[in-house]
């Protein structure tokens, strides 16, 4: 490899004018190809085969009229007093307009929604007194017919009484044998009393009817009793979701699409937010909730270009030219240009988040600007002492950039390693990171040979060309003091240690509109919600409740009512709403408003309770079993699967790290150290970012608007990227290390000579990728901020303190064991000459002739050996 890089950088030097034309033209195809057929970006997460996504399309197939995405808009007054009727009628022409728009099936008006409740209450209240009004009607009847019956009991009584008194009076008059003289008037009495009882009879039989009446018409009483309670008790549910405030200032309207929302494409939404923000109102603001609000981030803005200064700056200083300082930077333009145009040209065929291009940008930038410095630093050693300016760049290109490529791989194997994840918005964002870290190291090893060529001696300063060949280096004898090198690994692990703690309480979860720029109009919409109408219903959650088969109308309706009601004694749940059923009446759709807002901890736990646990045990609907979805579910679903997968990912990085430097140090120990290390800077890293974004610590200084969980996926993109630049530096101060001790140096001075000749390009490589990383920081998007921290922290902590502090003070304390490995590993293991050691002792010492042209390669019978 290196003696391929000395004649790949050997040729691009001698065809400098070649080689630029030839990126320059690859720039100009990129840009054209991004303005040919780049698409929208989007900040919606295209979402793998999560749970959530499973019971959204099942209830798109259930029940097709719900199956469509929604989102929130917020109307407020602009004096904080109610709606006028003006106001409400302006609105409703309003929701006219925007129900005009293709993507919106139907918005809901607020004050109409509120008047129907209100006249729902009214006819609950009505119905109430009816039924008390026939209640006490029906009693007073009762009243009635039992007093009806009461006389009707004493007539038979009496009929009863003068039935015996003329039975007595016939049965004298037969003894006294006087029976037939009074016969007739026995008989007109008989008759008398049978056309009383006949007459009593007709009474009870028409009682008994009034009686039949009242029960029937009490049991129609009763089943609207039970009608009234029944639509008492769904109102009640209902209620929870409200859509105007207490005060009346405030109202949200809801947005009904025709397509979920992942199927809607970013121009759309973006078009309705539109509208909904030119609301001509008078007196009232209108702002689109955060899902339709589509403020994509810039991908250069202000604190970029600062942060490009600072790395400007150091360049300067290090190498102390305008054109040394300037080439890096062009190289790494030009670079990141190749590589996120070209990334943007896909944009229109594939889903692409508008953090993916931001990444590649971000380390494009960072590692353009280090691998073009590590050679260039090579180079300007190589011109100092004397060598050929053709032959420097090309042993420049074979040594450093042999490290240099090798570092790249690192960090794009580590970037790929992504696709193990299983989400397919990150593992695009890996890929593209990779792919502009590749063209990084493709500019390194062919542009900027090519541009040095260009400029000749002129890298140096004019002081430093009338000094040729005079270099002198500070010769290192002595080793670094056991004292020193405790006290150093000492601070470093404790400093590394005490910045970890925050880590222990990380917790992951997507940003919501909380945590957005205290100026947009999705923080503001936020803000509003929550302050009328409580934190929870910012972060509704939709559940779905498969319900016994053959249940008619009053049984379904029975069940969403004891489901809701028993929903409601969990402590998290603050509404909970049913909000349809489908026709069999199998399935009931609840939406479900938590106490607390989408990333706090209460609505994850709540989910998971779903997911794992039966809320309604010990309830009549104990055997209806629930499912969970909306977007909150999603994201914690995918905090999840993250989660499920970092363990794994970080295994393979670690497991890639210790197997690369101990092919490349040929030592147990140092790989060792140098892995554990890249562990504590890593964690001590994600500590600070969950102190500040988890945490608020600083937040004024950061701009933290509402201080939440941790980025989802910012602790895999923090290991893939910084287990790649830590390999960068360990192998920046280790090699040196390692071939001091090759070359007879003590072990315990070969540690200190090395950090030597390494500190310097180290300390600057790090400055300038924390700048570039630091830039990112202060954007108002919080994923960008909270990833930007995250880097440049991560960087400045795996330099300066693990590669430049304890690393060299733990390999100093251990002398001659860093540098042990078995004999039979020595065997197996390739000699990875990363630094180019053995092409340096290859390339004939003779200096170049006038034409400055390729020096011959010594035979390989001549090679000195690399063991």
């Amino acid at each position: 490899m290196a003696k391929l890089l000395y004649r790949l950088g050997m040729l691009s030097a001698r065809r400098a004018k070649t080689v630029v034309a030839a990126w320059l033209a690859m720039l100009a195809l990129a840009v054209s190809s991004f303005l040919a057929f780049g698409g929208q970006l989007t900040d919606q997460i295209t979402l793998p085969d999560l749970e959530t996504t499973a019971v959204a399309d099942r209830l798109v197939e259930e029940m097709p009229d719900s199956g469509g995405g929604n989102a929130s808009a917020i109307l407020r007054t602009d004096d904080g007093e109610p709606f006028t009727a003006e106001q409400e009628e302006q609105v409703a022409e309003f929701i006219e307009e925007l129900e005009g728009e293709g993507i919106v099936s139907s918005v809901t008006d607020p004050f109409a929604t509120e008047e129907q409740i209100a006249e729902a209450r009214s006819e609950i209240s009505t119905g109430e007194s009816e039924l008390e009004s026939g209640r006490e009607e029906i009693e007073t009847n009762r009243e009635e017919l039992e007093s009806g019956r009461e006389e009707i009991e004493s007539g038979f009584a009496q009929l009863d009484q003068g039935q015996e008194q003329l039975d007595q009076a016939i049965a004298d008059a037969r003894e006294q044998g006087i029976y037939e003289a009074a016969q007739p008037q026995f008989e007109a009495q008989q008759a008398e009393l049978d056309a009383g009882r006949a007459e009593l009879e007709a009474a009870q039989q028409e009682l008994e009817a009034g009686e039949e009446e009242l029960d029937a018409g009490a049991e129609e009483l009763n089943e609207a009793a039970e009608e009234l309670e029944r639509g008492e008790a769904l109102l009640e549910l209902s209620s929870g979701a409200q859509v105007v405030s207490e005060d009346g200032d405030v109202a949200v309207l809801m947005l009904n699409f025709t397509e979920p929302m992942e199927g809607i494409g970013t121009e759309d939404l973006a078009t309705v937010s539109e509208v909904i923000t030119d609301a001509q109102i008078e007196g009232v603001e209108a702002l689109p909730g955060g899902d339709l609000d589509f403020e994509l981030p810039h991908l250069f803005s202000v604190a970029e270009l600062i942060g490009l200064m600072i790395a400007a700056a150091v360049l300067l200083i290090m190498l102390g030219t305008l054109i040394g300082a300037g080439l890096p930077l062009l190289n790494a333009l030009i670079g990141v240009g190749v590589g996120v145009a070209g990334a943007l040209a896909f944009s229109g065929v594939v889903d692409m988040m508008s953090m993916t291009p931001i990444l590649g940008l971000m380390l494009g930038l960072a590692v353009g600007i280090d691998y073009s410095l590590f050679i260039i630093h090579r180079h300007r050693r190589q011109l100092k002492d004397g060598m050929a300016v053709h032959k420097s760049i090309a042993l420049a290109t074979g040594t450093a950039g042999n490290a240099v490529v090798f570092a790249g791989a690192t960090v794009v194997i580590a970037l790929l390693a992504l696709n193990v994840t299983g989400l397919p918005f990150l593992a695009l964002m890996g890929s593209v990171a990779a792919a502009c870290v590749a063209i990084a190291v493709l500019m390194a090893v062919t542009m900027t040979p090519a541009m040095l060529s260009l400029v000749d001696r002129r890298i140096l300063g004019r002081k430093e060309r009338r000094h040729i060949g005079e270099r002198r280096t500070k010769e290192i004898t002595t080793p670094m003091g056991h004292g020193k090198a405790i006290g150093i690994a000492a601070v470093a692990l404790i400093g590394l240690g005490v910045l970890s703690i925050p880590t222990f309480d990380l917790r992951l979860g997507l940003p919501d509109a909380s945590s957005n720029a205290e100026d947009s109009a999705s923080y503001q919409a936020y803000a509003a919600t929550e302050e009328a109408f409580g934190q929870g219903v910012n972060g509704p959650l939709l559940v779905l409740a498969d319900l016994p088969s053959g249940l008619d109308d009053t049984q379904a309706q029975d069940y969403q009512i004891e489901i809701g009601t028993a929903l409601l004694q969990n402590e998290n749940i603050a509404a909970a709403v049913p909000a349809a059923l489908n026709d069999e009446n199998t399935l009931g759709v609840f939406q479900i408003i938590p106490e607390e807002g989408p990333a706090a901890e209460s609505t994850e736990n709540l989910v998971h309770e779903f997911r794992e646990g039966n809320p309604l045990a010990g309830t009549e609907a104990a055997d209806v079993e629930l499912s969970v979805a909306g977007m909150t579910a999603a994201q914690i679903d995918m905090s999840d699967v993250i989660s499920d997968a970092l363990p794994l990912y970080l295994a393979l990085v670690i497991g890639l790290s210790l197997l690369l430097t101990i092919m490349v140090f040929r030592s147990i120990l140092l790989p060792v150290i140098a892995t554990l290390g890249f562990v504590g800077s890593f964690a001590a890293a994600v500590g600070i970012v969950v102190a500040v974004f988890q945490w608020g610590w600083f937040s004024e200084i950061f701009g933290v608007t509402t201080p939440g969980p941790v980025l989802t996926f910012l602790p895999v993109l923090m290991v893939g990227i910084l287990f790649g630049l830590a390999m960068d530096y360990q192998l920046f101060t280790a090699s040196g290390m390692r071939e001091a001790y090759a070359h007879g140096s003590a072990p315990r001075l070969a540690v200190r000579q090395g950090l030597h000749a390494g500190r310097s390009v180290v300390t600057a490589a790090a400055l300038i990728m924390a700048s570039v990383f630091a830039g990112f920081v202060f954007t108002d998007d919080p994923m960008i901020a909270s990833m930007g921290l995250g880097l440049s922290v991560g960087v400045l902590l795996d330099a300066f303190v693990v590669r430049l502090m304890l690393v060299p003070a733990l390999l100093h304390l251990a002398g001659p064991a860093a540098w042990w490995l078995p004999k039979w590993m020595d065997r197996l293991i390739p000699d990875v000459d990363v630094e180019g050691a053995q092409l340096e002792r290859e390339v004939a010492p003779e200096a170049a002739g006038p034409a400055d042209g390729l020096q011959p390669l010594a035979r390989d019978a001549e090679t000195a050996p690399t063991r």
